[in-house]
């Protein structure tokens, strides 16, 4: 495959990434507030017609946090915390690679484009083109903010 068309490839997978990303993000917020809005503790499940929805604690040890363990530690060794506190903020120097992309002044990505890349994340064709014009229709509510070129991190 030629670099243009792997390009291309990496331009429509990040379009299609920004509205998926997005749903994304949204739904993992909404779970847990629709979960919380059933009012349901552990004697009290749910059996319906349909669905079914229980509530279960379980007691586990977990181990503490970095900031809640540098507290503690701060706590019982105020100098040495102190310490340790300038080491996390200090600045810490490091590389990173990323590729920059966008598209040429007046050219445009093909249906054909988007579609491929739908079908390589394993939808077959019929709905990766039911799915085509929702997803582009987002993308570009949602990216009219954003810049044209775009960039990914490789190292």
């Amino acid at each position: 495959m030629t670099n243009e068309r792997k390009i291309i490839e990496l331009i429509a997978a990040d379009r299609l990434d920004i509205p998926i990303s997005s749903m994304s993000g949204k739904l993992k917020r909404a779970k847990p507030k629709i979960a919380r809005e059933l009012g349901l503790n552990a004697d009290q499940p749910f059996y319906g017609e349909r669905v079914y929805a229980r509530v279960e604690t379980d007691d586990r040890m977990k181990a503490r946090g970095m900031k809640d363990g540098i507290e503690k530690f701060s706590e019982q060794f105020p100098q040495y915390g102190k310490i340790l506190e300038g080491y996390i903020a200090e600045e810490r120097a490091r590389s990173e690679t990323h590729v920059y992309f966008g598209m040429n002044q007046g050219s445009r990505l093909t249906a054909d484009d988007y579609l491929g890349v739908m079908t390589n994340l394993g939808f077959n064709e019929t709905a990766a083109r039911n799915l085509y014009q929702p997803l582009m229709d987002a993308s570009r509510n949602i990216s009219r903010s954003r810049s044209e070129e775009r960039s990914v991190l490789i190292g």
